[in-house]
């Protein structure tokens, strides 16, 4: 079952968060990530004002995902990330296939 890291943080230091982005791809690959959104435009649909950076992420699972993030690569690269960001947040959720709409054109 997907799994999907959603990343959250204000910038405050593009140079050094750099360091972190610029790498970042080559360590999903490892574990089958890959990014679906990454930095685009939010808008608030509802609520509160959105205005930090989000990330979505996919992986084949749970302990796919999980992996990467404990991985000692990645974990030496996220120095930067946490050096170069405040409100930092990244939170895990699998996906389940019987929540997914059936395509109406089927």
């Amino acid at each position: 079952m997907a799994a999907y890291m959603i990343c959250t943080m204000k910038v405050h230091d593009p140079v050094t968060f750099r360091k972190y982005s610029d790498h970042t791809p080559k360590t999903l690959e490892k574990y089958g990530g890959r990014f679906l959104t990454r930095g685009d435009q939010v808008t608030t649909s509802e609520g509160e004002s959105f205005g930090e950076r989000m990330v979505i992420l996919e992986f084949p699972d749970r302990a796919s995902a999980e992996a990467w993030y404990h991985d000692p690569e990645y974990q030496r690269l996220s120095e930067f990330r946490r050096a170069a960001t405040t409100n930092g947040r990244m939170i895990l959720q699998e996906g389940r296939p019987d929540q997914v709409a059936p395509d109406p054109r089927v």
